[in-house]
């Protein structure tokens, strides 16, 4: 109970995503208390009770959003504390853990946060994962990458596919070695085949409340950047007990007690293999997608969580289906947007948006960060689905020309 007298919830981080937390909390009859960078926290003023400024910022540095996080739960003594995205989740465990409020544990947040330490705890728990060497002298590794190329170079924590290159020959990984020499520590893996999948999890106590099956579209090597995502996805019997079964190996592995997990894992010719775990919001509209294919609010449900509310019966299954969409531009300086008001009139799309403008210069593509659009999408079918979705890649139109360079 906050010195308000009312039960409150101490969200670190919101932005733009995050902003239906606050909205499920409100529904709750919860204060919200939010944590969140300098240069967003003028933009939430209006929407919560309090904001609390942090030098943290979205992708880096942990450190600055842990202590905010730990000065405001020590004044307010919140009811429940919610890690927004991956910069937030180690300070928010910590605080969860000192205070003794319900989440995720701090052995799984921390593991959520490294990827090294996944490879080490999935090996010791005998989970699917492709073989892997971390290295802190990226050209000293050749040897070992030349005997599983193609290889995946990745940095340790990182989130919307930043820094994750494909290595496919002999070649390609002495130009690698050459532009990252100096970062360290790295992991290289072998390049794992197979469809990519995500599955999301709420859970309470250790124990699975629900789940769901996000079948990925990417743009392949070398960056594997994500182009859609189909929810409720349907799998053989016999391939959904192996996810099932995996998602529980994974839980027990980290140490997971409470709060929403999203792993990324391939259905490889052996069975499905881990790419990473985290224990955090999944990004690319993915929570509002479940929310409209089990017709319930997912944002509320973690929320729930986070404060040890009752929750209600889980959901039968699907009642609708919904994917997100994304485009990723040529590169080059952004001459003319077309088709959005056609795509918004669309009755199976629920929100679309540009994200670039006119003038602006765009780069080749490296991090999901760099998509240029996007969209919404629930029917009633999944053949209606489906065409909704190559109307929008048809309808939506990004053009760009080479651009200028200074002399």
């Amino acid at each position: 109970m906050s010195e308000h007298g009312e039960r409150e919830l101490l969200l670190v981080g919101v932005g733009m995503m995050g902003r239906p937390y606050v909205a499920a909390a409100r529904r709750l009859g919860l204060r919200v208390r939010a944590i969140e960078a300098r240069d967003w926290a003028g933009a939430i003023e209006d929407l919560v009770d309090a904001v609390e400024p942090s030098g943290g910022r979205y992708g880096s540095l942990d450190e600055l959003w842990a202590e905010t996080v730990h000065a405001a739960a020590l004044e307010s003594r919140p009811d429940g504390i919610l890690a927004f995205t991956e910069s937030h989740v180690l300070g928010a465990a910590m605080a969860q853990d000192r205070f003794a409020l319900p989440g995720p544990s701090l052995q799984a947040a921390v593991i959520s946060r490294n990827k090294a330490l996944q490879r080490g705890r999935f090996r010791a728990h005998g989970i699917g994962q492709p073989e892997y060497l971390l290295t802190d002298d990226l050209p000293a590794s050749a040897e070992w990458a030349g005997a599983r190329l193609p290889v995946v170079v990745k940095p340790l924590s990182s989130a919307g596919s930043a820094g994750v290159e494909l290595v496919a020959d002999a070649a390609a990984f002495d130009d690698a070695a050459h532009r990252r020499a100096a970062e360290r520590p790295l992991l290289v893996e072998s390049a794992l085949e197979g469809p990519e999948y995500s599955w999301e999890a709420l859970v309470r106590d250790g124990e699975i409340w629900f789940a769901n099956l996000t079948a990925k579209t990417t743009t392949g090597p070398p960056r594997f950047i994500e182009l859609a995502h189909r929810v409720a996805a349907p799998l053989p019997a016999a391939d959904a007990e192996r996810v099932a079964e995996l998602g529980r190996s994974v839980l027990t592995a980290i140490g997971m007690r409470t709060g929403i997990v999203h792993l990324e894992f391939r259905l490889t010719s052996a069975g499905p293999a881990v790419m990473e775990v985290a224990v955090r919001t999944p990004g690319d509209h993915i929570m509002e997608l479940c929310s409209l294919a089990y017709g319930i609010d997912w944002h509320e449900m973690v929320v729930r969580l986070a404060v040890g509310a009752e929750l209600p019966p889980p959901p039968q299954g699907p009642v609708r289906h919904a994917a997100s969409l994304f485009l990723v531009s040529d590169p080059g300086e952004v001459i003319a947007l077309d088709g959005l008001d056609e795509v918004r009139e669309h009755p199976a799309v629920v929100d679309a948006a540009f994200r670039a403008a006119v003038g602006d210069t765009v780069g080749p593509a490296s991090s999901s960060l760099q998509r240029t659009a996007y969209a919404v999408l629930a029917a009633d079918s999944p053949q209606e689905l489906e065409e909704a979705i190559e109307f929008t890649r048809r309808t939506l139109s990004i053009k760009t020309v080479p651009a200028a360079t200074e002399e």
